[in-house]
């Protein structure tokens, strides 16, 4: 008896120690995309807006348009992407647009490449201009490469082809190389040992990041006025409260200074259409295990149901973070929000949830000391046509509107996930309309020869803009869907639901197609 008792915990000795899984079993790769800023001088119809009491608005004559856009290569010389567009000089603030780049980038001679791409997206600002929203921009140009940066010069045509907004352009673009270090999808949700590997992936250290959700208020102050709901000489001063809901990415370059970017939308205060973007640099002054306090410098562009001005804002800002974990922290926040040249300025104050991540080697990139083990996080990242039925509209009957999406799964498990999304319509005469949501998924076991998988999510978020009947925003969204998937890390999603806006008018079926690539996280484990 105890000899079979022996024999049998050494069978499940050998069992637990086959099932140990290294570093060296993770297929790895390295994605070396880039970050490209550009901006552009756009023509403005000669345009005189008249009113019911006699008074008249004149368009200015031109607008800056300034763009952000995230490049993947395909091959060595074909790329894709996505990227936002804001209007930055002018009278059209509040003017976004999102959209998907397809492009080539062949060699001329030594550093010297030529660069064409064409975007195409959707959205807005004056909804007389833009009408659906739809945008395409194509351009071809020239672009000199370093080693850190490249720049750039093109030529193209800026077209809002349902509307009367755009024209031929000449712009400029700096872009900066980054590289995402990652595993394929069908490696996520496991834990591998950090051993000595030959393989020189495992050389470099890894990267930290943060991921924050923001809740933030901004308090009016100055000069700052709405936009007269639509009349232009008819406005009054915002002195109310300010309500926003936003994401934001952090990316240290050493251990105490960092790029970021967000995206922020109003919730409550205004009639929905409020947003802003920004990009820019921030340090950590004081670090202890638990206790951080930054500050940090921002530029970006931000309007909508304001006064109409440029767009062009600042955003400095300082705060604190409560680290409660590894992991996750809360922090506390206050700024000031400035349009630079024009009259929207308040100051602000939040709150958001962190999460702190290190990911992509081995090494932790302050200490220099390997970790104990690398834990694979799996992530999605999809391409969107969506289709609102029977849309409400405040000023018109309800319409069909046609939208295009970024979305965005983080896997919680190998069932659960977190998702976010945003969208703008580009047909269906709102232009200027977008949602942005975050929500719960569920997703199924892969069936029928792991071809297909089926999912359901409870989504919730902030939309508005291009006359839809959202009150201050609200929405509620959810879908049931299917997944054929053509390999492990690479899918067709088609799924359908139920959008409606609590505090509004919207009640609408939709029905959503994409395609989705999947990959897996390096979550490195001290």
């Amino acid at each position: 008896m105890k000899k079979s008792i022996l024999f049998l915990a050494f069978i499940a000795t050998i069992q637990i120690f086959s099932q140990d899984f290294t570093i060296d079993d993770i297929n790895t790769y390295e994605l070396n995309n880039n970050i490209r800023l550009n901006h552009i001088f756009i023509n403005q119809p000669d345009i005189t807006y008249r009113y019911g009491d006699g008074s008249t608005y004149d368009l200015k004559p031109k607008m800056g348009f300034l763009g952000l856009n995230y490049n993947i290569p395909i091959n060595n010389w074909l790329y894709t992407g996505a990227g936002f567009h804001a209007a930055s000089i002018g009278d059209q603030g509040g003017l976004f647009t999102l959209g998907v780049n397809l492009g080539v980038n062949l060699p001329i001679y030594r550093n010297l490449f030529f660069d064409a791409n064409v975007h195409f997206g959707g959205g807005g600002g004056f909804r007389s201009l833009v009408n659906g929203g739809a945008i395409i921009y194509p351009n071809a140009g020239l672009q000199y490469k370093t080693k850190h940066a490249s720049f750039g010069v093109q030529y193209g045509i800026v077209d809002f082809f349902d509307g009367i907004q755009g024209g031929e352009n000449v712009s400029f673009f700096i872009e900066i190389p980054t590289t995402i270090r990652a595993g394929s999808y069908k490696d996520a949700h496991k834990t591998f040992n950090v051993v000595a590997s030959k393989d020189p992936f495992w050389g470099k250290s890894a990267v930290k990041t943060v991921q924050q959700v923001k809740f933030d208020f901004f308090f009016p102050m100055g000069r700052t006025r709405n936009d007269g709901l639509g009349n232009f000489n008819n406005t009054t001063p915002i002195t109310q409260t300010l309500y926003i809901i936003g994401f934001e990415y952090q990316r240290y370059l050493n251990s105490n200074t960092f790029l970021y970017t967000h995206v922020d939308t109003m919730y409550k205060g205004l009639r929905a259409g409020f947003m802003d973007l920004f990009f820019g640099v921030g340090k950590n002054f004081i670090e202890t295990k638990y206790v951080n306090f930054f500050a940090k410098m921002g530029i970006g562009v931000a309007g909508g149901r304001i006064f109409p001005e440029n767009g062009l804002t600042m955003y400095p800002s300082t705060g604190l973070d409560v680290r409660f974990s590894e992991h996750f922290g809360l922090s506390a926040h206050a700024g000031y929000h400035r349009s630079i040249g024009a009259s929207f300025e308040a100051i602000t104050s939040g709150v958001s949830l962190k999460y702190f991540g290190l990911s992509g080697g081995s090494k932790n990139p302050k200490t220099g000391k390997a970790v104990k083990t690398i834990k694979t996080q799996g992530l999605q990242i999809g391409v969107q046509n969506q289709t609102y039925f029977n849309v409400a509209i405040k000023d018109r009957p309800a319409n069909d509107l046609q939208q295009i999406a970024i979305k965005i799964n983080y896997d919680i498990s190998n069932r659960f996930y977190v998702a976010g999304e945003t969208s703008f319509a580009y047909l269906g005469k709102s232009g200027g309309y977008a949602h942005g949501i975050f929500g719960l998924g569920v997703k199924s076991n892969r069936f029928i020869k792991d071809k297909l998988s089926v999912f359901a999510e409870a989504a919730a978020g902030v939309a508005g803009g291009g006359g839809v009947d959202s009150g201050e925003g609200i929405l509620v969204r959810p879908t049931l869907g299917i997944n054929y998937h053509f390999t492990d890390d690479f899918h067709l999603n088609v799924s359908g639901g139920q959008m409606w806006s609590p505090y509004g008018n919207v009640n609408s079926t939709n029905i959503n197609v994409g395609l989705t690539y999947s990959l897996s996280i390096l979550n490195a484990k001290k």
